[in-house]
């Protein structure tokens, strides 16, 4: 009996630590899973949020590398900017996911003169701790007290202060010319879609060159 119980107490240990090494594979299964069908082409349904296309780029207040940014000047292209606007970078495997692809087409972004640059907000430690795991490095932006968001009309009014997730945008994109003007702005409905980094570049080069007439 007393043998019978021991083999029993080492097969549950066995067990858990078996299920305990198989953890990060089988979250990252469940993420793959989840985020399968992110992304999408340029589709017509897309909601009119944020600044209008047109009007001046409002600027902003957030952190990068302990400075306080307003401008995206320092980020620009020679042609303009793209400006993701993201939830999270350290929980949502919707942004997560999205960053991962926008670096991989950050040199077709760069050939094309067109900056990219990310705004969360998520504390600058957290986006750093992102950055290094997946070799990020479009430049991640930690906005102060969801300031940018609400000046740039896409903070996300389901959560209120003192709520975790206070401080989240609706996700998105916004075009801005070297001049300033917004040239275009990419808003889905919802938050588990994306659009594709490749379809994202191109309508950036098109409203651009349409804002440069």
């Amino acid at each position: 009996m007393k043998r019978t119980l021991i083999m029993v107490t080492l097969a549950a240990v066995l067990l858990a630590a078996l299920v305990y090494s198989l953890r990060a594979p089988l979250r990252q299964v469940a993420v793959d899973t989840l985020t399968a069908d992110m992304f999408v082409p340029v589709p017509q349904d897309t909601m009119q949020k944020g600044p209008a296309p047109g009007s001046r780029f409002p600027g902003l207040r957030a952190l990068h590398n302990g400075e306080e940014i307003t401008l995206l000047e320092p980020f620009a292209g020679s042609r303009g900017t793209v400006l993701v606007a993201s939830r999270s970078v350290e929980w949502c495997p919707y942004c997560m996911k999205e960053m991962v692809q926008l670096q991989a087409h950050k040199a077709a972004f760069d050939a094309a003169g067109v900056g990219l640059v990310a705004l969360t907000y998520d504390a600058p430690h957290l986006q750093q701790a992102f950055a290094d795991k997946h070799g990020i490095t479009i430049p991640l932006l930690s906005d102060i007290d969801a300031l940018s968001f609400k000046t740039l009309g896409i903070l996300n009014t389901d959560y209120a202060p003192g709520d975790d997730h206070y401080g989240i945008p609706d996700p998105g994109m916004i075009v801005i010319a070297p001049d300033g003007t917004v040239a275009g702005t990419l808003f889905l409905d919802g938050y588990s879609r994306r659009v594709a980094a490749d379809a994202a570049l191109l309508f950036a080069l098109e409203v651009l060159s349409a804002e440069a007439g």
